[in-house]
């Protein structure tokens, strides 16, 4: 039996309680195509598909999802929402043919215009009724963004609450019954979702996972741009300040042995990177020496790189990238030169297709924030609407990721705190620090509790699963203490709620 067929195993026996077994003859999944009339809405199709198999999708090339894993028998809905003359959603809703009564809506990442199935098939599994969309847009670049701005308040705000409005109407008419409880999942991008949605529409769940949130998004693609630029770009490998791939990997390993100990046990993961004062004066060139030792450029470089961004009077734009973070191989896309960022300032900020970068600064970086497309900067600590009608709102943040600082979580949960008077949020806002993760999954620490797809531990307890845990929450009244992850390895470690520190007790790491 494969990992995947295990964990949906354990989780079918883990929420079996108040299944509701799909009547086929209530309601055939096929009707809906010609008999389901909603406003601005076509339904293209719908399907009844048997587990498990594959599923052909009409994801643009480049979202890399040709076909998609249907892990429990469904109902398929396709559907396009015309969301102004001139933009449009276009979304799929999975309906398992066992339901609990749970709606999740799944976000998206990026720029990306990619329907996010490995979740439509996680939350299916898991016997939501699921629903995603291409967020307005299909592809994985900008350019639908420019001279477009409805598209862009698709993608800012609008996609998220279209597909959550459409998909529960046909979910209920699905199953003849309305949803009792309204869920979201999402991560990066995703997790900016979540947090805009709780917002803007704090109707629309009544708990949210948001992962990694993309939040102060403009400042956030201005602080990706700017890490391009300390090392040379736009023509970076022609620029003395430029760092090759095989220097990241002796700066990686020098911030290792200067941090991995901080928290008191050598295990190749510095668990608060905000300790680590990283000295990169221990790898300069000295004499004769020009092998895997840094120039005068390059070290200053890194010390932009490794601390925050401000602007031209002081004031934090973003915080510092983690140290720790760079040892990943997915860093490179921050710190190779190339700017991932490009098509946010062409083709949103600047319309200009053909901008280059070259004179790009903090004044560009503030001037971005100051138009703020669709109203996405995503940085308001005002959560009193969704708090107040008793919503549930559970993140979690990577210490080692490498395309998101963690720090802004932190600056995030200060934010709220400081907006709402609450010196605590426990009662409904809670933020965990996963120490050794990378951007959303992987990495050496212990990753995987249930926060995307089957891939990250689909463990059959709420102390495991992120997911459930919010489950627990919002229809038990019992919020997670811990989240607990497991490592490839198998090794386990609770992950602590901030403000909570991992401290080692000379066996194991615990909450304090």
């Amino acid at each position: 039996m494969t990992f995947a067929s295990r964990c949906q195993l354990l989780l079918l026996a883990a929420l079996v309680v108040n299944a509701l077994p799909r009547d086929l003859n209530q309601f055939p999944c096929e009707a809906l195509e010609s008999q389901l009339h909603l406003e601005n809405t076509t339904i293209i199709s719908a399907t009844r598909v048997a587990a498990p198999t594959n599923v052909t999708t009409t994801a643009s090339a480049d979202c890399l999802t040709p076909q998609a894993l249907v892990s429990a028998s469904i109902c398929r809905v396709e559907f396009l929402v015309n969301t102004t003359s001139t933009s449009s959603v276009r979304g799929e809703a999975w309906l398992p043919d066992i339901w609990y009564g749970r709606f999740l809506a799944v976000g998206n990442g990026g720029l990306g215009g990619c329907i996010d199935y490995a979740n439509l098939d996680y939350g299916a599994s898991l016997h939501f009724a699921t629903v995603g969309s291409n967020n307005g847009h299909d592809g994985q670049d900008g350019r639908a963004f420019f001279n477009n701005p409805e598209v862009i308040n698709d993608f800012a705000y609008r996609a998220i609450h279209v597909e959550t409005v459409i998909g529960k109407q046909i979910v209920d008419t699905y199953y003849g019954t309305a949803h009792h409880r309204s869920y979201y999942l999402g991560c990066s991008t995703g997790g900016r979702q979540g947090t805009q949605a709780a917002l803007k529409y704090p109707e629309d769940f009544d708990g949210i996972v948001a992962g990694a949130p993309a939040t102060d998004w403009n400042h956030l693609m201005g602080w990706d741009t700017m890490m391009a630029r300390y090392i040379g770009a736009p023509n970076a490998t022609a620029s003395p300040s430029f760092i090759t791939p095989s220097l990241w990997n002796v700066i990686a390993a020098e911030i290792l042995e200067q941090c991995d100990t901080l928290d008191g046990v050598k295990d190749g993961i510095i668990t608060e990177p905000d300790d680590c004062h990283f000295r990169p004066d221990s790898l300069r060139c000295k004499g004769d020496t020009v092998q895997n030792c840094l120039t005068v450029p390059q070290l200053e470089a890194l010390r932009k790189i490794y601390g925050p961004i401000k602007d031209t009077v002081g004031h934090l734009l973003y915080p510092r990238y983690d140290p720790g973070a760079e040892a990943d191989g997915n860093a490179q896309r921050v710190l190779s030169g190339s700017i991932i960022s490009s098509d946010w300032f062409r083709y949103t900020i600047f319309n200009d297709s053909t901008y280059d970068f070259s004179n790009f600064s903090v004044d560009d970086v503030v001037f971005s924030d100051q138009i703020n497309p669709g109203g996405i900067r995503t940085f308001d600590g005002d959560l009193s609407e969704f708090k107040n009608r008793g919503g549930k709102f559970l993140t979690y943040h990577g210490r080692r990721d490498e395309v998101i600082p963690s720090g802004n979580s932190k600056r995030v949960y200060n934010l709220i705190s400081k907006t709402l008077h609450m010196p605590s949020l426990d009662s409904f806002y809670r933020l965990f620090l996963v120490p050794g993760m990378n951007h959303c999954a992987f990495g050496p620490g212990a990753w995987r509790f249930g926060q995307y797809g089957l891939m990250t531990g689909a463990v059959n307890a709420s102390t495991h699963n992120v997911l459930l845990a919010l489950v627990d929450w919002v229809e038990q009244g019992i919020p997670p203490d811990t989240v607990m992850g497991t490592a490839d390895d198998g090794t386990q470690r609770d992950h602590c709620r901030y403000p909570r520190r991992s401290i080692y007790n000379g066996e194991s790491f615990i909450c304090e």
